[in-house]
C-alpha cells in the first residue's frame, strides 16, 4: 500500500505535525468527531463512562478524547445493543472523539488473576491458540472465544473513531521465548484485523500495537513489522505492567526510531505526571491511564509539589484547596477539610470532586507541555516542573 493510497483510504483521519522540540512534538489528529491536539491524555471511560463524571464534566475539563473498553462493553450490555442505539457517541451523549481498545489486555489480565472474582464462585481462565483466545467472563463465568476478526467487528459496532488491533500482552514475568511467541501472535492477529477492517477505513482508524516485552531485539522487530503495515497510527503496548521506569523508558527509546515520524505514537496505559513528561520528551503523542481517576476515588491527589492523600489527618482543619491557584471546579469551591470528610464518608460527591481535580491536573499539564513545545522551551519546563513537583511542600 502506497502512502498516497493510505491517505485516500483514511481520508477522514490524518495527522499533522506542527512544531518539534527535540523528539517532542505538537500535532493535530483529524477524526470524524473533531480535531485532537497532541500530545494528548485520554481519560479512561472503561464502561462508556469516566467513573463519577458526566459528559458535561468532561467538556468542562476540555477533554479532547476518551477511551472505552471493548472487553467490558462486549460482555455487558453487548455491542449489538450499543449499535442499535446509534453507537457509542450517541448512546453516551459524547460527540467528541473516542478510542476503543481491542479487549486483549483485559482478556489476559483478568484471566491471570488468581483466586475468585468478587461476585462469583468460579475461577477465570484463558486458553490461547493461534486463532484467538478462549476465556470466561469475570461477570458470570460464561465461556467466550474471541478472535481478531471478532474484536474488530465489535469495535465496528461500537463506532469509535480510533480502534485497536487485537494483541497479546504477555505477563511481565514471561520468558523471552514466550514474549517472542506472543509478539508473533500479535503480528499474525494484526493481519486478520486489517482484513476484517478493510470495509470501514473511511470512518474508523485502526492502530497496530508493538509488543516484545523488555527485550530490545524483539521491540525492534515488532516496531518494524507494525510500522510496515502503514496504518494511520502506531501504539506501544506491554509496558508499565511491572517493569522498572528505567526499563520502560529504554524500551520506548528502542522502539521510537522504527516508527514513522508521520504517524501518531500512542503509549498505552501510562499516565503519571512524571511519565507524561518523560515520554513526550521521547516522542510519544498519545496516552491513556486509569491512574488519575482511580487515585481520586481513593483519596490521593496531585498538586504542584507532588502527591498527597486527602485522608491525611493534617487536612482535617485545612481550609485551603487541593492546589493553590488551580482553576478546576473542586479547587474553586471546596476546602481540603470538606473533601476529606466526603472521602471518609464515601460520598459520591467526594469521588466526583477528587476525580475532577486529578484529571484537570493532568489535562492542564498536557496543555502546558503543548505550549512549551510550540516555543521550544519544553526541556526547561520539564526540568522546572519536576524540580518543584519533587520538592517538599
Amino acid at each position: 500500500m502506497t502512502h498516497t493510497h493510505a491517505k485516500q483510504k483514511y481520508r477522514m483521519f490524518n495527522f499533522t505535525i506542527h512544531k518539534t522540540d527535540g523528539l517532542a512534538r505538537t500535532g493535530s489528529i483529524k477524526t470524524p468527531h473533531g480535531i485532537i491536539k497532541t500530545p494528548v491524555f485520554m481519560p479512561v471511560g472503561t464502561k462508556a463512562t469516566v467513573k463519577t463524571l458526566s459528559p458535561q464534566d468532561l467538556k468542562n475539563l476540555q477533554t479532547q478524547i476518551i477511551l472505552a473498553n471493548t472487553y467490558h462493553l462486549f460482555l455487558r450490555p453487548g455491542h449489538k445493543v450499543i449499535k442499535k442505539l446509534g453507537g457509542l457517541h450517541k448512546w453516551m451523549n459524547w460527540q467528541h472523539p473516542i478510542l476503543t481498545d481491542s479487549g486483549g489486555y483485559q482478556v489476559f489480565s483478568l484471566g491471570q488473576e488468581k483466586g475468585f472474582t468478587k461476585n462469583t464462585d468460579f475461577k477465570t481462565s484463558v486458553k490461547i491458540d493461534e486463532n484467538g483466545v478462549e476465556f470466561r467472563s469475570h461477570i458470570d463465568g460464561k465461556k467466550h472465544y474471541l478472535t481478531p476478526k471478532q474484536a474488530i467487528e465489535i469495535q465496528h459496532d461500537l463506532g469509535a473513531d480510533i480502534i485497536m488491533a487485537f494483541d497479546e500482552c504477555a505477563p511481565a514475568n514471561s520468558s523471552k521465548q514466550y514474549f517472542k511467541e506472543a509478539m508473533q501472535r500479535t503480528h499474525n492477529w494484526l493481519k486478520h484485523c486489517i482484513n476484517a477492517h478493510k470495509s470501514r477505513t473511511k470512518t474508523q482508524a485502526l492502530f497496530g500495537i508493538v509488543q516484545g516485552g523488555i527485550h530490545k531485539n524483539l521491540r525492534i522487530e515488532s516496531a518494524k513489522f507494525i510500522n510496515d503495515q502503514n496504518l494511520p497510527g502506531n501504539a506501544i503496548g506491554g509496558l508499565a505492567i511491572g517493569e522498572s521506569k528505567a526499563t520502560m523508558l529504554a524500551m520506548i527509546e528502542t522502539t521510537i526510531p522504527h516508527l514513522s515520524t508521520k504517524k501518531p505514537r500512542y503509549l498505552m496505559g501510562v499516565g503519571t505526571p512524571e511519565d507524561l513528561l518523560e515520554c513526550v520528551e521521547r516522542g510519544i503523542d498519545m496516552f491513556d491511564c486509569v491512574h488519575p481517576t482511580r487515585l481520586g476515588r481513593h483519596g490521593p491527589f496531585w498538586h504542584e509539589h507532588g502527591r498527597a492523600s486527602i485522608r491525611n489527618e493534617k487536612f482535617k482543619l485545612d481550609k485551603s484547596p487541593l492546589q493553590k491557584n488551580c482553576l478546576c471546579e473542586t479547587c474553586q469551591d471546596c476546602s481540603k477539610s470538606y473533601l476529606r470528610h466526603l472521602i471518609f464518608e464515601n460520598e459520591i460527591l467526594g469521588l466526583r470532586l477528587m476525580t475532577i481535580h486529578n484529571l484537570h491536573f493532568l489535562l492542564e499539564l498536557m496543555r502546558q507541555i503543548h505550549k512549551h513545545i510550540e516555543v521550544k522551551s519544553f526541556s526547561k519546563f520539564k526540568k522546572d516542573f519536576l524540580k518543584k513537583f519533587h520538592a517538599k511542600s
